[in-house]
């Protein structure tokens, strides 16, 4: 039995790597940007709805935000804190028009009667997922589909702004091929991979919201422009975080969270659509008044999947420091406000029902 299994373990994470890499070689072959990330989030999701079974290792997702944490400190110029002083207000106005659209569209979802209690509440947040999961079964949402919510939401947001970089011409990696195996000290490697661990786990052991990227971004972010230490990234490495980041995002949608959540599945679907074309408005917004490009803009308003969104941005040319400062506050902003909002919302419907 012993062997059974592990045989089946080796069938299914082996059909799981030739699916990734297929999907991936493809998106590659159409220049779709971020193809590491979404070939991989593909083949994942494909597997899940099968019932292959696989589960993603909580400590590789973890080493794996802490690589791509250091790698946008390692993007990150010094010139970024002074950019963001100087564009306070649209970034600020920016930050705060998702979480307005996000918390409106949950409401009337709510109001609507589509989905059950008070879950499209908590479902449209944009952001912070593990926790507003986690918190909305005590507010009388239900918990499986607010997970499906939440991280269908983070799969599409990767989608839709891969697809809309290729629209605005960017080609990603197949503009500029990649060495994968540059000439770079082992120890240098060896050493960021160390501080992608420590920061990583240790923010993870901290209890710290988002610890597992932010810490290692900001952590990484103290040591570059320090001068301390230089962060060596190899392509490679980078491309295994990616895949590592795509499985477990994809292989969330097991078997049991899609059977629950076929009945409702397009109603979800459009409630995600309609946050990311919402969101899709107000970059517009940002285009016309604060002279943003438009693929910046659209990045910078994408709601959620920070991590995400940072492999997209570095793979294509577009104002990074904008988009992640845009990308931060927001997820910094739903972690402080959004309980709260979630709980004001869940109880003025309580009260309404």
């Amino acid at each position: 039995m012993t062997r059974k299994v592990a045989w089946m373990a080796v069938k299914g994470w082996g059909g799981l790597l030739a699916l990734s890499v297929i999907a991936t070689v493809l998106l590659e072959l159409a220049h779709l940007p971020a193809a590491l990330l979404l070939g991989p989030m593909a083949a994942a999701v494909l597997m899940a709805v099968r019932g292959a079974g696989l589960q993603m290792p909580g400590r590789v997702m973890t080493m794996a935000q802490g690589l791509v944490g250091l790698m946008i400190a390692g993007i990150l110029p010094p010139s970024l804190i002074p950019e963001i002083a100087a564009r306070w207000q649209v970034v600020g106005a920016g930050t705060l028009s998702t979480l307005v659209i996000a918390a409106l569209l949950g409401w009337l979802l709510t109001r609507s009667g589509l989905l059950p209690g008070t879950t499209a509440i908590w479902g449209s947040a944009p952001g912070a997922a593990s926790v507003m999961t986690l918190l909305s079964q005590d507010y009388g949402a239900d918990i499986r589909l607010v997970a499906f919510m939440q991280y269908l939401r983070v799969a599409c947001v990767a989608l839709a702004a891969a697809l809309v970089a290729r629209a605005f011409g960017a080609h990603g990696h197949a503009a500029d091929p990649v060495i994968w195996f540059q000439a770079m000290p082992p120890l240098g490697i060896a050493l960021t991979v160390a501080l992608a661990a420590l920061f990583s786990f240790g923010g993870q052991a901290l209890k710290l919201p988002g610890g597992p990227f932010l810490t290692p971004m900001l952590g990484g972010i103290a040591l570059s422009w320090s001068g301390a230490v230089t962060l060596m990234l190899p392509p490679w490495l980078l491309a295994l975080a990616y895949c590592g980041i795509g499985w477990a995002i994809g292989l969330r949608f097991t078997p049991a969270i899609l059977a629950h959540a076929a009945r409702v599945f397009p109603r979800v679907l459009g409630a995600i659509l309609t946050l990311i074309a919402a969101c899709g408005g107000a970059a517009a917004v940002l285009v016309v008044v604060a002279d943003v490009d438009p693929l910046t803009a659209y990045l910078a308003t994408s709601p959620g999947g920070a991590d995400s969104v940072a492999i997209l941005s570095a793979s294509t040319h577009v104002d990074v420091p904008f988009v992640m400062s845009m990308q931060m506050a927001r997820f910094l902003l739903v972690l402080l406000t959004g309980p709260a909002v979630a709980r004001a919302l869940s109880g003025r419907q309580a009260r309404a029902g």
